[in-house]
């Protein structure tokens, strides 16, 4: 069996455009089973309780398990990969979250359903706790990246991710314009049939 976990990111939710992308993608593959997408909690502790509250329990039951994340997912998915040591595709990431989040704490908004929320100091600290310092084996990782990202530095994800398989695409927007044509690329590598080891990207 195989279990694709897929994490949106601050503000956003599993009713996103690339979540949707996402779905309808592996339900013409016939695997929409393979998906467990869900609205995360504002605070990363929860956020991260919550996720593994599935992938422990996946990853007992011997099932292969695979990470993508988008913005703050991608720096979730991160984190999570490192821990378990699985595969992990990576959204224009917030690697260095602790930092590019420190200026949102605050009351927000979700984007989707209109709810409020309260993102704190302390969130902050949370996110910390969580940074990966140093990536181990970054061949694992697939990282689909935007030059024209207006809310994260996408170089600072290239440092970071050195060695890892890297899609890079001049221009677009952090919402990854080019993401629906990947998507062929990302569910090959985080989800290689039988016998595969996977697709690997450019560099």
């Amino acid at each position: 069996m195989q279990k694709l976990l897929y994490f949106h990111g601050f503000r956003s939710g599993p009713q996103s455009v690339k979540a949707q992308q996402l779905r309808a993608h592996l339900v013409r593959q016939g695997r929409a089973d393979d998906l467990w997408c869900e609205q995360l909690p504002p605070g990363p502790q929860d956020a991260i309780a919550l996720i593994e509250s599935v992938l422990r329990p996946a990853l007992d039951a011997g099932t292969e398990v695979a990470l993508a994340g988008s913005s703050l997912g991608g720096f979730y998915a991160l984190h999570l990969a490192e821990k378990y040591g699985l595969r992990a595709a990576l959204i224009n990431p917030a690697v260095v979250a602790p930092l590019s989040l420190g200026d949102y704490v605050g009351e927000h908004t979700h984007m989707y359903t209109g709810d409020s929320f309260l993102f704190e100091q302390r969130h902050v600290d949370e996110l910390r706790a969580l940074d990966v310092a140093a990536v181990t084996r970054p061949e694992r990782y697939l990282l689909l990246l935007e030059t024209g990202d207006e809310v994260l530095d996408w170089w600072q994800a290239v440092l970071k991710l050195r060695g890892a398989n890297m899609i890079v695409h001049a221009g677009g927007d952090h919402s990854l314009q080019s993401f629906a044509t990947e998507l062929p690329r990302l569910t090959d590598f985080l989800l290689p049939e039988p016998g595969s080891s996977g697709v690997s990207g450019s560099r």
